[in-house]
């Protein structure tokens, strides 16, 4: 099967991913732009408020930007986050913006876990951020992206409707699991926090050169912006984002949708696993 031909003709995909995190009591982010780690045993307080921007302000920010271009997003929330800071919950849903689940800490890999607690924290993590938020969200993206072979197949018997764990796939399509079908959605191979210590121009230049040689050589085609309100929402980068939202946006024929708008897409048209290699045939 060839590659899907999107909505109207469109040309390219383009995806909003914002994350918004937290960490373990007392545990801070593995990384940050501090070049000092602190001493072992002692708490990283500058990491964990670093961490907690994102909450406090960045995920506002990212919202305005995404507001200022007319466009809609897809913020996937550790459910932390919603019992630490309520408010920033109920702001993306009453903003027309899709909630979808992050695990219930960051730092809780879903690989480590056995069957049993996978399954618990999966329906912990949807349970709160429903509670907070009064939308039960439909969608899931893994802390770390660190999914496992039993995960879909979970989540399906969840109810949910889409899963973006997927770094095999180049578009968004059906997989199949003993509980049903789930849309996996591919994420990002270059989200924000690659340019911790480097310049954020590198960032826009990354995604502009992406969308250039897509969408000149290969339509049909499909990418996922992922940005961190912890990072991506302070002015350093939230000045790119803004500018190649800009460029995106200028171009005619690229459909931005949220990640359940896209699943219900790929649901309706029954894109199944693509055979990849039709797609590149000269």
């Amino acid at each position: 099967m060839n590659a899907p031909i999107w909505p109207e003709g469109k040309r390219i995909v383009v995806v909003l991913t914002f994350l918004v995190e937290s960490w373990s009591e007392g545990k801070a982010p593995p990384y940050s732009p501090m070049t000092s780690p602190p001493k072992p045993g002692a708490t990283d307080l500058a990491g964990i408020q670093w961490s907690e921007y994102g909450a406090r302000a960045g995920a506002y920010r990212l919202m305005r930007l995404a507001k200022q271009h007319k466009l809609p997003a897809t913020f996937c929330v550790n459910a932390r986050v919603a019992e630490l800071f309520p408010a920033v919950i109920k702001q993306i849903v009453a903003s027309g913006f899709e909630l979808a689940a992050h695990n219930y800490a960051q730092d809780q890999v879903l690989s480590g876990l056995s069957a049993s607690e996978e399954r618990e924290l999966i329906k912990h993590s949807i349970e709160i951020l429903h509670e907070v938020s009064g939308v039960r969200p439909c969608g899931w993206l893994s802390a770390t992206i660190a999914t496992n072979e039993r995960t879909p197949e979970l989540l399906a018997a969840e109810g949910l409707l889409w899963h973006g764990d997927y770094n095999y796939l180049d578009l968004p399509c059906r997989v199949k699991t003993p509980s049903g079908s789930i849309v996996a959605i591919p994420h990002s191979d270059y989200a924000d926090n690659r340019v911790l210590r480097g310049a954020p121009r590198d960032w826009y230049q990354c995604y502009k050169d992406m969308f250039d040689f897509l969408y000149n050589q290969e339509p049909n085609a499909f990418i996922n912006i992922t940005l961190h309100g912890h990072f991506g929402g302070r002015p350093l980068i939230s000045a790119v984002v803004d500018q190649i939202l800009r460029y995106i946006t200028g171009h005619p024929g690229v459909w931005i949708p949220r990640h359940d708008e896209l699943a219900h897409w790929v649901n309706e048209h029954e894109i199944d696993e693509i055979g990849y290699a039709q797609r590149f045939v000269l």
